[in-house]
């Protein structure tokens, strides 16, 4: 009985050994892949975010009015009724 118990041990010694190897090369896989990917990302340039800055402005300033005229609309549609 106690050397099954032994053996048992051995093994699962073993096996937390290998998955602590598997561990560490899926670290260093997991650590190349993101450096792949932020080769991949495009930062906008000063030019870019200016536009886009600008383009994100207007648009709020644009639906900001358009609900206020909707708003106003509506408070005399109801002072009518």
């Amino acid at each position: 009985m106690e050397k099954e118990e032994k053996k048992k041990l051995k093994k699962t010694k073993k096996e937390t050994k290998n998955t602590k190897k598997e561990v560490s090369k899926a670290k260093k896989g997991l650590i190349e892949q993101i450096i792949d990917e932020m080769r991949k990302v495009h930062f906008p340039t000063r030019k870019e975010m200016v536009k886009y800055s600008a383009a994100t402005i207007a648009f709020v300033i644009f639906f900001a009015i358009y609900f206020y005229v909707i708003e106003l609309v509506m408070a005399f549609l109801k002072s009518l009724i």
